[in-house]
């Protein structure tokens, strides 16, 4: 049977609670890091996603003349709209894969007004008409 040497000891409870407290705490920190982290980085792609369609959207406006109305929507660029009237004009689709949703999850908003147009995302709150929209306008 082994003895303990004199001199020799273990942790002491308050030593391993002290030491679990503070992983806690280091775990909690790096984890809201975290977080905010890929949250900045889901609100650029999106940003960039935004600003690709609105490309889309104006080599649509060059080829036909006008940008597809807000019932024609974001599909307009991978279908010639039926109410298009003369579809030689159209030179679609204008993207070679078909637009994903957001980093949520939610599908892209377009709206035009015959002049210009908006698309936007919902962004991170997944609801329309809040601050933390991403817009290209």
């Amino acid at each position: 049977m082994k003895r303990r040497r004199r001199g020799q000891r273990g942790f002491t409870l308050l030593e391993v609670l002290l030491v679990l407290t503070i992983l806690v705490i280091l775990g909690s920190t790096v984890g809201v890091f975290l977080s905010r982290t890929q949250t900045q980085a889901q609100k650029k792609v999106a940003k960039i996603q935004v600003d690709a369609i609105g490309q889309l959207m104006e080599q649509y406006h060059i080829d036909v003349g006008t940008f597809p109305t807000s019932q024609q929507g974001i599909d307009a660029l991978f279908t010639a709209p039926a109410d298009l009237g003369d579809t030689s004009k159209w030179a679609g689709p204008y993207s070679k894969k078909q637009i994903e949703p957001d980093p949520w999850s939610n599908p892209y908003q377009y709206e035009s007004t015959g002049d210009s147009f908006r698309v936007w995302s919902w962004g991170p709150d997944g609801q329309d008409g809040t601050e933390d929209d991403i817009t290209n306008s």
